[in-house]
């Protein structure tokens, strides 16, 4: 699927991916991690499918095909998003957010709570609080303790930064051998345009969000490996305590990719607390 353009107010370019279909379709938002493009890969696809869903993802700016936008909070991402969806007509939807995408899912429930009838976040990650507990757990925290240190330092950090493979256990490789295998070449793309688009996302994690969490109105699905080693459990926890109606899944045996093996059931759960 080929991304189209959208022009913001500010004059920047927006990358977004639609699968189109019927105008009565239930829309599902789709947030990516970090890295990745914004396209609709073949397992969100067909987890959306499976409940006649339309799905709408934007590329993040700094990504292939949306201008940079530095400084940007995760608010300032998910305005671009709902920017996309007036444009294309899209009133109401279900929000999904995977690992670095969760926040900004969040984010659509606090800006339109109006609008977003259910939220899922996979893997998502919690606000920084300023305690070394929130880097607990993570095999390799290098890019976000750069993150903090701001943008210029986690520009240079991706200059000689590599993938750990211990930040993955043994569910997640199967994961991407698997059904989501295309989610590996998915990030390989997200990357292949230089670090802009993940360094101003891990700043982003790191900042103030631009959002309470206590605005997050619609009922939120929180979806959590027990055994992830980049976004750990503490994560989860931390958002149930803070966001106003929200219950928690712990899948306690799957990791960061695996977890999103669940992706169609969740879709169904949010389906049914949309009323769809």
């Amino acid at each position: 699927m080929t991304g189209r353009e959208f022009r913001t107010a500010d004059g920047r370019a927006v990358c977004f991916f639609d699968t189109g279909g019927d105008a009565d379709a239930p829309v599902l938002i789709w947030h990516h991690g970090t890295p990745q493009t914004g396209a609709v890969i073949a397992p969100v696809a067909a987890a959306a499918a499976a409940h006649g869903m339309r799905v709408l993802s934007v590329a993040r700016p700094g990504y292939p095909g949306s201008d940079a936008r530095p400084g940007r909070s995760i608010a300032d991402a998910a305005a671009d998003v709902l920017a996309v969806a007036d444009s294309v007509g899209v009133e109401h939807f279900v929000t999904v957010g995977a690992s670095g995408g969760g926040p900004h899912a969040l984010a659509l429930g606090a800006l339109a709570p109006e609008r977003a009838t259910a939220i899922v976040t996979l893997a998502g990650l919690a606000p920084y609080d300023g305690s070394p507990d929130w880097f607990s757990g993570m095999v390799s925290p290098g890019a976000v303790y750069a993150a903090l240190k701001g943008r210029e330092v986690r520009l240079a950090y991706a200059e000689t930064a590599e993938f750990d493979p211990e930040s993955f256990v043994s569910r997640d490789w199967e994961a991407l051998d698997g059904a989501w295998g295309p989610l590996g070449a998915d990030a390989g793309a997200g990357a292949a345009e230089g670090p802009a688009g993940e360094a101003d996302d891990d700043v982003a994690y790191v900042s103030p969000w631009g959002f309470d969490l206590r605005a997050v109105r619609p009922p939120v699905l929180l979806v959590q490996g027990g055994a992830d080693r980049v976004v750990p459990a503490q994560h989860a926890a931390a958002l149930l305590e803070r966001l106003p109606d929200a219950e928690l899944w712990i899948r306690p045996r799957e990791g960061h990719v695996s977890v999103l093996t669940v992706l169609g059931v969740t879709l169904g759960w949010a389906a049914n607390r949309s009323g769809l």
